[in-house]
């Protein structure tokens, strides 16, 4: 290589540098403003949200969860606010991802007793309703009071027909439990995967709280009901059936309207003792253990 042609390519290095370090600038910016985007200040936030809440009693603050929005625990209540802890979202927020709905996981979390719209909730949260300016409980709830007929402690089955029960897990098994659930409840999804992990006989009976029926005759209508039902649970699609005989869902429907089953999961143990709402794998083993013939 001549002097010259040495000569020539120094400088097109040299031209060059400039702009190399301007492109390793902005990228080492870029990543300068992610980390600190991803270091939300959540002191800030809890501040922020004891000047703008004050009659809220914040438990928890976590801005690490979900992206650009911090998850607010307060009591029993779950909520959502941007890191500016301007805008407050009351609702659910879903990973479309993972079709995970991350509100009704972590409301587990707090509370494995919760039921989505049952009696006794519906009342407790009434009560701590109060008025529109006592702290989250009322923006959540609202300051209307709802009344809702308390469920029987035991169930009497023997007026539902065979018809309109959807018959899964280990039909050689001990126990036996029947479940009245939603197709759209998340609480019942979460149980039903309990309840796939024991050794169980499942009767399940469909009704519909949140406007499921449709899935529900779809369901009760397949081939293969038990494959179906999980895959309606996981928001799978499953091949459409020919239409058939829905009317013991429609049984069920009556028997929940008549004893005051407006929310789901139920669950009844074989000698009618009712509990309400989710329950993780340990409770329910011993509960069903404790079943009188």
């Amino acid at each position: 290589m001549s002097a010259t042609d040495r000569m020539r390519r120094l400088g097109a290095v040299a031209r060059s540098a400039p702009a190399i370090l301007a492109v390793g600038a902005l990228g080492i910016a870029g990543i300068a403003l992610a980390a600190d985007a991803a270091r939300v200040d959540e002191t800030q936030v809890v501040s922020l949200l004891k000047t703008r809440l004050p009659k809220t009693e914040l438990t928890k603050v976590d801005c690490k969860k979900i992206d650009g929005l911090c998850e607010v625990t307060a009591g029993s209540n779950l909520f959502y606010v941007n890191h500016g802890s301007r805008y407050l979202i009351i609702g659910r927020v879903y990973d479309m991802e993972t079709r995970q709905d991350l509100t009704a996981a972590r409301l587990l979390e707090i509370n494995p007793d919760m039921l989505v719209g049952g009696a006794a909730r519906a009342n407790a949260a009434a009560d701590e309703a109060g008025s529109p300016d006592s702290g989250i409980a009322g923006v959540a709830s609202g300051a209307k009071r709802v009344t809702v007929p308390a469920k029987p402690a035991a169930l009497n089955l023997a007026s539902l027909p065979a018809d309109g029960a959807i018959v899964w897990g280990n039909r050689s098994a001990k126990h036996t439990v029947t479940v009245f659930t939603d197709f759209r409840c998340s609480y019942c999804r979460a149980l039903t995967n309990v309840l796939r992990s024991m050794e169980v006989k499942v009767v399940e009976r469909p009704i519909s709280v949140l406007g499921s029926r449709d899935i529900a005759d779809r369901v009760y209508c397949s081939k293969n009901q038990e494959e179906a039902l999980h895959a309606a649970y996981a928001g799978e699609p499953f091949k459409a059936p020919s239409p058939c005989n829905t009317a013991g869902l429609d049984a069920n429907e009556k028997f929940a309207r008549k004893h005051g089953l407006n929310g789901t999961p139920i669950i009844v143990r074989s000698d009618g003792v009712v509990i309400e709402g989710y329950r993780p794998k340990e409770f329910l083993e011993a509960w069903l253990k404790g079943a009188t013939s």
